[in-house]
């Protein structure tokens, strides 16, 4: 049985401590306290100019985090929260900058699990907290990978099974005129059309993208296996495989295999693949394999978050940590 007594202390006496939600475990300290913050980046070896994401019980709070609130924001959290979005937002002064990487927005989201959820109403205020491993590496979304990942550099991780979701929460920036997409996840276009109206635009859409708020998972190497990993188009993959590689793969593997070749059946649906992907990537990780190839998503808004996170991981993969 999870321990939210214990975890309160701990986090009041500015200390960390992993939680589940919906779409990744974080790893949680008092967002108020920046010595508290600090020991984030540190255990994660995390840039300290890299933004967290506030975790809030509930909607009510967004008005002690940020200022200037748009209507669009009410409507969005009315809609979508508890859940996979973070908004964006002005923020309030008392928001130390090091959870804002220095900047003058703040990420707000109140996360859909209910450990998750004990947690910040017993506690009472905000806990930023990124996803808990390493920097870069693959995001947890159980307990175990937590572990795994960050051994004795968290003092208490709290159990809440595998994360429903299993990936990242969408994140609208609403700072700006125009709301903007920085990062894709569970809640779509269409879905944020349909509450405030008008179609947020994608990164990279943007007339003054370098004026976009820093986010959360936006750096090109995320997300990344230490073993190599190559994206291939769905044409070329039965003829790349060679012995050593596991493959990942949406299609049935070909007759002609070469031999010492793991090929991996995919879902073909978009949420049941991003909900597996880090944790088969993980296994591929931790097995003999030499390469991991991935046969590329489609290229539709139901696979954005999944290309997204494929993308960035084939990117950073095949590097050794530092720390």
């Amino acid at each position: 049985m999870n321990d939210i007594p214990r975890a309160v202390a701990l986090l009041r006496q500015g200390e960390l401590v992993a939680l589940p939600t919906e779409t990744v475990y974080g790893l949680g300290a008092d967002a108020l306290n920046p010595a508290a913050v600090a020991k984030i980046f540190a255990a994660k070896g995390r840039p300290s100019d890299h933004p967290l994401i506030v975790h809030l019980a509930d909607a009510e709070q967004i008005v002690d985090w940020a200022r200037d609130i748009p209507r669009e924001a009410i409507a969005l959290a009315r809609a979508f929260w508890p859940g996979p979005l973070t908004l964006i937002l002005k923020k309030d002064e008392a928001v130390p900058d090091l959870v804002t990487g220095g900047q003058g927005t703040v990420g707000l989201r109140v996360p859909n699990h209910p450990v998750a959820l004990e947690l910040l109403r017993a506690f009472g205020g905000g806990v930023a907290a990124p996803s808990a491993n390493r920097f870069g590496r693959i995001s947890p979304t159980t307990a175990e990978h937590v572990r795994q990942e960050l051994g004795d550099r968290v003092p208490l991780i709290l159990e809440g099974g595998a994360c429903q979701v299993g990936l990242e929460s969408t994140i609208l920036d609403l700072s700006r005129d125009v709301p903007v997409i920085l990062r894709p996840g569970a809640i779509g276009v269409d879905d944020i059309a349909r509450v405030i109206g008008r179609r947020p635009r994608l990164r990279g859409e943007e007339q003054q993208a370098d004026t976009a708020p820093r986010v959360s998972g936006a750096l090109a190497a995320h997300y990344a296996p230490r073993t190599p990993l190559e994206l291939i188009a769905s044409a070329e993959l039965p003829t790349r495989a060679r012995s050593g590689d596991a493959v990942l793969a949406r299609q049935p593997a070909p007759a002609s295999l070469p031999e010492g070749v793991d090929w991996i059946a995919a879902s073909a649906d978009p949420l049941a693949y991003g909900h597996d992907l880090y944790a088969t990537l993980r296994a591929l990780d931790e097995s003999p394999c030499t390469r991991i190839l991935v046969e590329a998503p489609p290229v539709t808004p139901a696979w954005s978050a999944v290309a997204d996170r494929l993308g960035r991981a084939a990117v950073g993969s095949g590097e050794d940590d530092e720390t």
